[in-house]
């Protein structure tokens, strides 16, 4: 008797129906909060509007002819690539070096792995408020030990390195906490036979270490280039509206709340918005290119 394979069982059918019914609650808040917000924001480009979203009006690419001619988006987007450029491999690097040690027996490891990843819980008004006294020019701490009188949030030229470090501060914690996650995946065995081979703590970091986690770097560096372009609280909360460093210091997502809740132009501000989405889709697209000559998935 011929078996039909195309054919589904009443279990695989009633497998079927409850796999969907358990990731509905996820697949709508997808779809509300994220997908749906999306289509309405480039719909929203091609508007002028006004207060409180009132008096829209068709403006078709106008927005856009007017993002490419405004300086203003040009010094913005030049700020986030600065502060990524800075953000993004200390971040990685700093908490991938934190993971090896803390993944290792030692004395209060617990209690190590709970102070780095503390920043990541810590409301970003603390933070902020924290940094702030930390950076102040007249007595701040920092200038305090270093003994010197540095500018670190009104000096157009260094602000948004020093917004960066607050960055990397706050992330670091929580890239360590992937990489032990990682880490913990990884054969001891490996371990072993180097160190019977003589090979050094270096050496087993850059060639047994990195190629192992290779993918859960690569999973760490796509999500904080992503949240490193979409920076905002800490340069909202740390600057000051006056502070004269601000120029050079606000990110696209800062303008994007600038023209879209203190000049009341959504339209505009939308536009702004899709020009960071496709920034981030081509940085997004470069990076799974690139990761099939370092990533090991085997």
């Amino acid at each position: 008797m011929r078996k039909d394979y195309g054919k589904k069982t009443s279990w695989e059918k009633n497998q079927f129906i409850w796999g969907w019914f358990f990731i509905l609650p996820t697949l709508l808040g997808l779809i509300i909060l994220n997908i749906i917000p999306i289509f309405q924001t480039i719909y929203q480009s091609f508007f002028k509007t006004g207060d409180f979203g009132k008096g829209n009006i068709f403006v078709g690419f106008s927005n856009y002819t007017r993002m490419f001619q405004d300086k203003a988006i040009w010094q913005a987007l030049w700020n986030t690539v600065k502060y990524a450029i800075v953000e993004v491999p200390f971040s990685i690097v700093i908490a991938l070096i934190l993971a090896v040690f803390l993944n290792r027996k030692m004395a209060g490891r617990a209690i190590y792995r709970t102070i780095f990843f503390l920043p990541m819980v810590a409301a970003p008004a603390a933070i902020a408020m924290v940094w702030r006294w930390l950076y102040n020019s007249e007595f701040g701490l920092i200038n305090h030990l270093i003994g010197r009188k540095i500018n670190w949030i009104s000096n157009p030229d260094i602000a948004i390195f020093a917004i960066a470090v607050i960055g990397i501060w706050s992330i670091v914690g929580y890239n360590m906490v992937l990489f032990l996650a990682g880490l913990q995946e990884v054969p001891r065995d490996y371990y072993e036979a180097a160190s019977i081979d003589g090979a050094s703590g270096i050496f087993q970091l850059l060639k047994i270490t990195v190629p192992l986690i290779s993918p859960t770097i690569f999973f760490v560096a796509v999500t904080r280039v992503i949240g490193a372009f979409q920076v905002f609280d800490l340069i909202f909360m740390v600057m000051d509206k006056t502070n004269p460093a601000l120029i050079k210091t606000q990110s696209l997502v800062y303008l994007f709340y600038r023209y879209s809740f203190t000049e009341a132009n959504k339209g505009y501000g939308s536009a702004i918005i899709v020009l960071l989405l496709v920034v981030i889709l081509i940085l997004t697209g470069f990076q799974l290119f690139a990761q099939k000559k370092w990533v090991h998935y085997n």
